[in-house]
């Protein structure tokens, strides 16, 4: 069509160009309007069709009559028909564009469709790549096929770059933009070596008698690339020109019979990845280059695949620039603890409510005791010592006294089942286990014990301390000091050995940055399972602090804690970030935010710290408190990084900050090469605390340690990114190991353990929801309560599975894999089933207000009241929300009702009897008879 308007101002002429560009109605392909000839004259229309300097042509083609090579031709036939007035073509020889579809239609389809069934044999097209989207991505079929362009610029150095070295190198540009292209898609998918995308086809006149001819030539074909990550760079850009060449010969096959062809496809796959690159020569001879998806190519450009660049190089370099020599000579834990009482012996150095003892009383009855271990049991140097005790002096005097007498230190834990302490102390071969009065009922007769209980109340007991035999002990840097058991993927716990200077040397770097110091008054919290308490006993007697132990279950009892933060004037205090969650909501619940006040230093670990926790800290008038975000799994020795955490609010997300003094910090993908910044890689940590190794397990020890450039470092599994700052942030882990509220729980050590039974072939442990372990079986002569007893009685508490789902068969992928995506969510309506047939229901007011409780918390509408809290869903964060809701709910006095008796009394029917107990009053309740627990 030919149109001729006529403006006056620069916005009537803006606007007219405007609607040439995005009109959508100027074109019928129907009626066949597809080219317009809009002619714009300023101010009025001439009339002796001659165009003034201000007056403009437009043409506008739609884009199924012209491609982007069109232009050349249409410019070139019109210059030709300005200046001599016609056309020179030979109509014998010039083809038409009609004639293209005939040539289309006669080429061969055969070959073309067994080339495309071989290139793209086994490539998932219908699966989209793993790219780190900011935001939620439709599905194929619900996209709108609206788009955004961004257009990223180069640059002249950067161009120039891209020049030399294709002309250098004898390669084209368009292959050199496709190995880089691909190199980039392989890093942003954390390492997918199989790649798709669409590659455009601008000027597919494949035959010279096309090549004059105006028309839409275009396609878009697949590009497979198959990259060997162990590829130079000249290698891949070889096979680039291999995979390109040939993939051309075959570029008239339409793009949909190349996908219809493709088994297994859906009706809505399409090619979502793709790159177009156009080379045009200007006036100045630069080349522009256009890429799709351009805002996330960065401006660089290396010759190495895994080559990271110069300030990238620097800002890790920066990160491992630890080195720090500490004046004190590097020596054994005990003979650190035996420094600081010769240095203040009738200083504070440990208390526990009423009792209390000094350094130097603390070093008599751990002389005490380790006389005992030498002359009565004969503990041999080096020789594995178990202790299983709650808190209590008795703990501290047991891991010292074991320490000095040359042996090596190994904590049980007393929630755990009989069968596993069993399993655990034959793992380590110890013949003696340290135990005290509440924890004598977990070992029988055919295990040697001792209660530590009994030091402290001899009448003489001058002479049980050989101080002679004790200075004969040999103990160096060297030899192992503790050993720390750890979920394990084999099915058992792994056995983490620590030596004494991995200890030491950790200590000193926390000490460094100030995490406590001998002025400090430190709050022991953490479980024996967890290497952090001995950071919070062994350390604080190591520097010469004050260690403040709380009662059994005080950790939970929150106004217990709070009494005791307050009174004991706390000034250090370490937790899990869920239970520190927990703790801090009850403090601001009950407007107790002074009991804090003398915190100095509050440091979490073991889970990932949210930006909510930080601000819930700033909340409760904790301000002046240095808070920060450890991080360290116990092979690397307590703690590896640290960062000091913001508590203003205005964070996005809490880093785990960098290494400490003498840690080294490694990105690495899977093939051993360091990443990016902002690029996610696994985390290997290195430097004075790496462990020695786990006992007995050579073959897990030679995965988990590697020897990187001369320096031993710890594989931890756990992927984390770097920013720009060279600040470390945690992402999660690369197995099937997780944190469930801030234990570590491999998941195939419970898998592993429930295949033990002879009925379950396979078996899949999932988390859910957070706070949730599904378990899947295979086996159909099997039920629920079968499964749930076979686990209490070898898992501890949190590692045995809130819902376990049976089926005849698991779902297993293309590879023969147990496909977990493939699993049936779990009902957790189904939670309320009881432990035994029928459904019990409440038959008192108490049990009736409890039923409530519950129900609410589990958002369900029944749950059975003889149903064990720990088989849906619950664990020790929640039965401290049930001590406080029942101590407002029934108006209990603080010192009435035990959290630990709730832990050991774990239903409806029992916590209503305690209830009772402690309102210390008769009801007059429905003819239900009370049975003393």
């Amino acid at each position: 069509s030919f149109i001729e308007s006529t403006y006056e101002t620069d916005e009537q002429l803006d606007a007219i160009i405007k609607n040439e560009k995005y009109n959508p109605q100027l074109f019928d392909l129907a009626q066949g309007l597809v080219f317009r000839c809009h002619i714009i004259y300023y101010k009025q229309i001439s009339s002796n069709n001659i165009l003034s300097d201000k007056d403009i042509v437009i043409f506008n083609f739609h884009h199924a009559c012209f491609d982007y090579p069109s232009i050349n031709i249409f410019l070139h036939d019109l210059d030709q028909a300005y200046k001599i007035g016609q056309l020179t073509t030979d109509d014998a020889t010039t083809l038409r564009y009609i004639d293209y579809a005939v040539i289309e239609q006669q080429m061969s389809r055969t070959g073309a469709s067994m080339f495309w069934l071989d290139t793209l044999y086994d490539c998932h097209l219908d699966q989209s790549l793993s790219l780190p989207y900011d935001r939620y991505r439709l599905s194929n079929e619900h996209r709108t096929g609206r788009g955004t362009s961004i257009c990223f610029n180069f640059g002249r150095d950067l161009s120039h770059e891209f020049l030399t070295h294709a002309s250098t190198n004898n390669i084209s540009l368009e292959h050199l933009i496709f190995a880089v292209y691909f190199i980039f898609l392989s890093k942003l998918t954390s390492g997918q070596t199989d790649l798709c995308l669409a590659m455009n086809i601008n000027n597919n006149r494949y035959r010279d008698e096309l090549k004059s001819i105006i028309g839409l030539f275009e396609n878009v074909i697949p590009l497979r690339c198959q990259l060997d990550p162990y590829w130079c760079f000249h290698q891949l850009l070889k096979h680039i020109q291999e995979i390109t060449t040939n993939s051309m010969k075959y570029s008239y096959f339409p793009l949909q019979r190349i996908l219809n062809q493709h088994p297994h496809i859906s009706k809505h796959t399409f090619l979502d990845i793709s790159l177009e690159f156009i080379s045009n020569k200007s006036n100045n001879d630069n080349n522009v280059i256009m890429i799709g998806d351009s805002q996330l190519v960065p401006a660089s450009f290396t010759f190495n695949i895994n080559e990271v660049l110069p300030n990238e190089q620097y800002l890790m370099q920066s990160l491992n620039n630890t080195q720090v020599s500490f004046p004190s000579p590097l020596t054994c834990i005990h003979h650190e603890f035996v420094y600081q009482v010769m240095k203040h012996p009738q200083k504070l150095a440990v208390e526990l409510d009423e009792q209390s003892m000094t350094y130097c009383e603390l070093l008599y009855y751990v002389q005490v005791l380790s006389s005992t271990l030498l002359n009565e049991y004969h503990v041999l140097p080096g020789e594995v010592v178990c202790q299983c005790v709650e808190r209590s002096l008795s703990m501290v005097i047991g891991i010292m006294a074991i320490e000095m007498a040359g042996g090596v230190y190994c904590p049980l834990s007393h929630r755990d089942p009989e069968h596993r302490l069993q399993a655990l102390t034959q793992q380590t071969q110890s013949r003696l286990i340290l135990i005290h009065w509440l924890t004598k009922s977990k070992f029988n007769d055919s295990i040697i014990s001792f209660d530590i209980d009994s030091i402290l109340t001899y009448n003489d007991v001058t002479s049980h301390v050989d101080v002679s035999r004790l200075s004969n002990v040999i103990a160096t840097v060297n030899d192992i000091a503790y050993i720390i058991f750890t979920s394990g993927s084999t099915g058992a716990p792994k056995a983490v050995q620590v030596r004494h200077e991995n200890f030491t040397h950790s200590m000193h770097s926390l000490i460094n940055i100030n995490i406590f110091n001998e002025d400090d008054i430190v709050v022991q919290m953490a479980r024996c399972s967890f290497d952090i308490h001995l950071f919070e006993i062994v350390g604080s007697l190591m520097v010469g602090a004050a260690l403040i132990m709380l009662h059994p279950g005080g950790t939970i009892d929150y106004d217990y804690l709070l009494l005791v933060l307050d009174i004991k004037q706390v000034s250090y205090m370490d937790g899990v970030p869920s239970a520190m969650s927990a703790f801090l909501s009850f403090m601001q619940l009950e407007d107790k935010k002074d009991a804090c006040k003398y915190l100095r230093c509050l440091t979490g670990g073991g889970e990932s710290f949210s930006v909510k926790l930080a601000t819930l800290i700033g909340n409760n008038h904790m301000r002046n408190c240095t808070v920060i975000n450890c991080y360290g799994p116990a092979e690397a020795t307590v703690n590896s990084t640290c960062h000091i955490v913001d508590i203003s609010g205005e964070a996005q997300s809490i880093s785990i900050g960098r290494p400490t003094a003498n840690y080294q910090c490694l990105m690495l993908n899977e093939l051993l090469q360091n990443i990016c910044i902002n690029e996610e890689g696994e985390l290997f940590v290195g430097g004075v605390g790496v462990f020695v190794g786990y006992l007995g397990r050579d073959d897990l020890t030679s995965k988990a340690l590697l020897v990187i450039n001369g320096e031993l470092f710890y594989r931890t599994g756990d992927l984390v990114t770097m920013d720009n700052n060279g600040l470390l942030y945690y992402q999660g882990r690369k197995d099937h190991q997780i944190k469930l509220h801030g234990q570590r729980i491999e998941l195939g050590e419970i898998e592993r353990c429930l295949l033990n039974i002879t009925s379950i072939s396979a078996s899949v442990v999932m988390k859910w929801n957070d706070d949730y372990l599904v378990a899947y079986v295979q086996s159909s002569r099997v039920n629920e309560e079968q499964l749930r007893q076979h686990c209490q009685s070898h898992l501890p508490p949190h590692m045995i599975p809130s819902i376990f789902i049976i089926l005849d068969k698991l779902p297993l992928n293309s590879n023969g894999k147990v496909d977990r995506k493939q699993l049936p969510s779990p009902d957790f309506s189904s939670i309320h089933l009881t432990n035994s047939i029928e459904l019990l229901l409440p038959t008192n007011d108490i049990e009736l207000s409890i039923h409530r409780i519950w129900c609410g918390i589990f958002k369900q509408d029944q749950i059975s009241t003889d149903t064990n809290i720990f088989t849906i869903g619950g664990h020790s964060l929640l039965i401290m929300q049930l001590f406080h809701q029942y101590k407002i709910g029934f108006q209990l006095e603080t010192n009435t009702l035990s959290i630990s008796n709730l832990f050991q009394h774990p239903t409806i029917i029992h916590h209503a009897q305690l209830i009772h107990q402690s309102i210390n009053a008769i009801h007059t309740l429905d003819d239900h008879p009370w049975s003393s627990l």
